[in-house]
């Protein structure tokens, strides 16, 4: 039974890794990562409300559902939005200072107070971070500016949000399944919409493009990798310590890393791979403090 479920934490972890590719595709084919966030999460929404079409009614009977709502959007409009547009080892890298997060959401939502290694973790993660933004100046020896860009922004969002979704999730297990995985959806599909109109007001986003060959299948075949990779991950976080869990979901660093390498779309320097390295070290160490 365990081997199933971490094998479904893999497939989970596969497609998250390697979505930046038909993200991208999509992108050259004329479909914005907003756009292509909004189609597959509309799907999905589609799927759940054939199959539980009562499910609505628990964000009526649940209002926190709605902060559920908003992370779970957030966390996918940031995270499938810069793997579109920046180098995607350091969008990973710096999504997965997500356990960080976690920390002080857990302190401040769940009443649970960091104990010293947890706060050991988190000073190890934020200086991570800073090693990746704040690059060292060969000749001088000092750091220069920060290296802060739009994609970097969108991933720390992405990051922050995905932990805020986790948190939540523990924080509202008493819902009913249907209903949370509705608003997880329903958040995906609805913020990306939005977002994606207001970049057209602004000149940013490209309107969706007139149906064709060139992205509809891939865009179909994105929708269902996601239903499945979240179908995987209700079944394998069901069945595993949350401890077990964030371990195997490191591997998505990996899946993506290694595929955005290989394909030409990320180059890691030293600075990002010893500020990456402390981060998933901090996440690895937060894994197995029970």
């Amino acid at each position: 039974m365990k081997l199933w479920a971490v094998g479904a934490l893999v497939v989970n972890a596969f497609v998250w890794g390697v979505s930046w590719w038909p993200l991208r595709q999509l992108q050259s084919a004329g479909l914005h990562p907003l756009w292509s966030t909004a189609i597959v999460y509309c799907f999905a929404l589609v799927v759940v409300l054939s199959i539980k079409p009562k499910a609505w009614q628990g964000l009526l009977q649940h209002p926190q559902l709605w902060m559920l709502f908003f992370a779970s959007g957030l966390t996918n409009v940031g995270f499938n939005w810069a793997v579109s547009i920046s180098d995607v080892v350091r969008v990973l890298i710096l999504f997965y200072l997500m356990p960080a997060w976690a920390v002080l959401l857990a302190w401040l939502l769940l009443r649970e107070r960091p104990t010293r290694n947890a706060l050991l973790r988190l000073l190890l993660a934020f200086i991570g971070v800073m090693v990746i933004l704040l690059p060292i100046n060969a000749e001088s020896s000092t750091s220069t500016a920060i290296h802060f860009s739009f994609a970097d922004s969108l991933a720390l969002m992405g990051g922050f949000c995905f932990a805020f979704t986790n948190v939540l999730l523990k924080k509202l297990n008493n819902t009913p399944s249907e209903s949370r995985m509705l608003a997880m959806f329903g958040g995906g599909a609805m913020l990306a919409t939005l977002a994606g109109a207001a970049g057209i007001t602004q000149g940013w986003v490209n309107a969706i493009p007139v149906i064709s060959s060139n992205w509809v299948w891939l865009a179909g075949g994105l929708c269902v990798s996601f239903l499945v990779g979240n179908m995987a991950l209700q079944y394998g976080a069901s069945r595993l310590r949350s401890s077990t869990t964030s371990v195997v979901m490191l591997v998505e660093v990996a899946f993506g890393s290694l595929s955005a390498i290989a394909l030409g779309a990320a180059v890691v320097d030293t600075r990002t791979l010893v500020g990456g390295l402390l981060i998933i070290v901090a996440a690895a160490l937060a894994a197995f403090d029970n």
